[in-house]
C-alpha cells in the first residue's frame, strides 16, 4: 500500500473540501455523494469537494455535508487561492442512484452542483453521474485530469489507508 503522505495523495472523506496548488492527487469513494472537482490551468490549482445531501436552508446546518454549502465554500476557498471564475472548469461526479431510484438523494446532489455552477458562470466539462454504482475517483492537481473507476459495491479496501 502506498504511503499517502509521501506519495503526495489526499483521502478526502465525506463532509470535506480539498485546495492546493501544484501537485498531488486528491482522492474519494462515491455512492449517492457528490464531488466538484475544479481547476484552474493558468495557475494550476485544484480543488475537490465531497458532499452527502443536496442543501440545507438551516444556517445552523450550513456544513460542507450539504452540496449548497459545499460547492460555494469550495468555490470560495479556489478564490482565496488567487483563481478566478472565468479560467476555472468544474467536473461533477456522483450521484448514484442505488436501486434504480430516479427520484433520489443522489440525483438531487447532482441537481445542486449543476445549479451553484452554473449561477457562478463556472463552466463543467464533464460529468459522470448517476446509474447504479458507485464510483472511485482520482483528481490529479498538476494536470485536472480526472480517473473514474466504476465499482459495483463500495468496499473498506477502495480507500486509501492513512
Amino acid at each position: 500500500m502506498q504511503n499517502p503522505q509521501t506519495d503526495n495523495q489526499h483521502l478526502l472523506e465525506r463532509g470535506c473540501i480539498y485546495v492546493a496548488a501544484g501537485s498531488g492527487v486528491v482522492q474519494t469513494v462515491l455512492g449517492s455523494c457528490v464531488s466538484v472537482c475544479l481547476w484552474d490551468a493558468e495557475l494550476r490549482c485544484g480543488g475537490m469537494n465531497h458532499f452527502v445531501y443536496p442543501q440545507t436552508t438551516q444556517r445552523e446546518l450550513a456544513t460542507p455535508q450539504y452540496g449548497n454549502v459545499a460547492t460555494v465554500a469550495l468555490l470560495k476557498l479556489m478564490r482565496e487561492e488567487g483563481c478566478n471564475f472565468e479560467t476555472m472548469v468544474a467536473h461533477i461526479i456522483g450521484g448514484g442512484h442505488p436501486e434504480g431510484l430516479t427520484d433520489s438523494v443522489g440525483g438531487r446532489n447532482v441537481e445542486v452542483a449543476r445549479k451553484v455552477l452554473k449561477e457562478k458562470g463556472i463552466t463543467v466539462l464533464s460529468e459522470d453521474v448517476g446509474g447504479s454504482v458507485g464510483r472511485k475517483i482520482m483528481f490529479d492537481l498538476a494536470s485536472g485530469h480526472v480517473a473514474v473507476l466504476k465499482v459495483h459495491k463500495v468496499r473498506n479496501e477502495d480507500w486509501i489507508e492513512e
